[in-house]
């Protein structure tokens, strides 16, 4: 288990309301004083039922905490933990049946990040893997932008994109790269119960190295004329087709 040494601000109702779901260590939230609405009271509730700590203040105390749309809440959390390679080579090996994994390739938009994260939960993503270096950080943005799911899945960080690779081929799990060079269409593509789904970059795509080490590469069908998907679109149309070929 590796630590985020750094305190993590959350803001946004929902938000703080998922971390406390989820049983993270809350050190304090801000509520702006006369909050009215339902989202916040049920905020305050769950707060009350848990004991954790609540300072009612002005507005401009909680701009000064964050300068994002904070919807009159803000809370601190103890550093987020993520798993290490040694983390995850034993969660492949308790899935017996089945197994989707996403690997994100240096992604390093936050928003994306977190709107990524907030898909792969909700579609029962087991893990989600990404580089120490060059990607997007954990911060207040990613969370707010997944809605809390990011205190619901997994996340692993490894040195580097390959590490988990080599791992994952050890364990013969299939791996599936998103690539516009493929000549395999999404819907051409039957997934293998166990499975790696990796996206690349905002920018740049997959990296030649990683494309190499993937069992096959696959792409969305595009119509129109622009050339591309925003990556956290590709990423949930891919990650709904697996839902859809285990489910219906």
């Amino acid at each position: 288990m590796i630590d985020n040494k750094e305190k993590v601000i959350v803001f946004g109702i929902r938000a703080i309301i998922e971390a406390v779901d989820s049983n993270k260590s809350i050190n304090k939230v801000f509520i702006q004083r006369g909050l009215n609405n339902k989202n916040g009271f049920e905020l305050i509730k769950k707060l009350n039922s848990k004991s954790i700590e609540i300072s009612y203040v002005p507005i401009e105390k909680l701009n000064r905490l964050t300068p994002k749309n904070h919807q009159g809440a803000v809370a601190t959390i103890s550093p987020i933990k993520f798993l290490n390679i040694q983390d995850l080579s034993e969660l492949i090996e308790s899935k017996q049946k089945e197994l989707s994994l996403l690997i994100l390739d240096q992604l390093s938009d936050v928003r994306n990040f977190g709107a990524i994260v907030r898909t792969a939960e909700c579609s029962g993503v087991d893990c989600i893997i990404i580089q120490s270096s060059g990607s997007a950080p954990v911060n207040g943005d990613t969370i707010k932008t997944s809605s809390g799911a990011i205190f619901n899945v997994p996340i692993c960080k490894v040195p580097h994109i390959k590490d988990a690779i080599f791992l994952l081929k050890q364990h013969e799990i299939k791996i599936y790269g998103a690539s516009e060079k493929s000549e395999i269409d999404l819907y051409q593509t039957k997934f293998e119960k166990k499975q790696a789904i990796i996206m690349g970059s905002e920018g740049k795509g997959l990296s030649s190295s990683v494309i190499k080490l993937c069992d096959s590469l696959i792409k969305i069908p595009l119509l129109g004329k622009i050339e591309s998907l925003n990556v956290s679109v590709a990423c949930g149309a891919i990650l709904y087709e697996l839902v859809r070929q285990k489910n219906y």
